[in-house]
């Protein structure tokens, strides 16, 4: 089995340490045997979303976010075909926030987004900063997935699902305890940490995901989890007290 991944601007979009969830990714891929071919593509490289199998969208500043959506604009298209033919995304912060309408500045300048899901952002005067603690269904569970949040943004979602419910934290505006988005194999997030090393069960899920789309086994070698899970504990302790 082999599953290829691609990791979109790399270069721009690796605030907080967010290429670790590529690493972490590769990591419990290659622990099972599963081979990864990983593709680092920056402003104007060509990619095929077509034949890839997990995409990654890592956050940056306003700066590097214009950038990127004015690359990203050209590619839309074909991004939005991959999406709807299941390719699993995961987009923190920044990237998460291009994936939607528009982002608007303190200033009111309008940052245009890819227009794939339906949300939009705006700055606030306050970021929106600490460890956070949401609740997420996947399929036949629900987890408790934990993370570190640094964002100005406010996010407002319409008519799509968010990724999780807040426990602790301000998720997407720190008013409707909403975070993230959830639209088919799409994860959107504003948890920084990295996520995925912090969440092995989330990670677990989006290879599955990855490997059912390709029509082979979804079910996956198990993996000792025990520092993880330990560690998760003790935040899960800590703030929901």
């Amino acid at each position: 089995m082999k599953l290829n991944v691609c990791h979109l601007y790399p270069d721009l979009l690796n605030l907080y340490g967010d290429r670790g969830n590529v690493m972490a990714f590769k990591q419990r891929c290659s622990w099972r045997g599963i081979k990864i071919n990983l593709f680092e593509v920056n402003l104007g490289e060509k990619i095929n979303f077509k034949e890839m199998d997990f995409l990654f969208l890592g956050g940056g500043s306003d700066r590097e976010q214009n950038l990127i959506a004015a690359d990203l604009t050209q590619r839309t298209s074909d991004l939005k075909e991959a999406i709807e033919d299941g390719l699993v995304v995961l987009a923190i912060c920044g990237g998460y926030q291009l994936l939607g309408k528009y982002y608007r500045t303190l200033d009111g300048k309008i940052i245009p987004g890819l227009e794939l899901l339906d949300f939009y952002t705006e700055a606030g005067l306050k970021r929106l900063i600490g460890n956070i603690i949401i609740e997420v269904v996947l399929e036949d569970s629900i987890i408790q997935v934990v993370g570190f949040e640094n964002h100005a943004g406010r996010t407002f979602l319409g008519h799509i699902y968010p990724l999780g419910r807040v426990l602790s934290g301000y998720g997407n505006n720190g008013k409707d305890n909403k975070e993230g988005v959830r639209y088919k194999n799409v994860f959107c997030s504003y948890l920084h940490g990295p996520l995925l090393p912090k969440n092995p069960m989330l990670t677990d899920y989006l290879i599955a995901t990855a490997l059912k789309r390709r029509g082979w086994s979804d079910k996956l070698d198990f993996l000792d989890d025990s520092l993880e899970i330990a560690a998760q504990k003790v935040m899960l302790k800590r703030l929901l007290k």
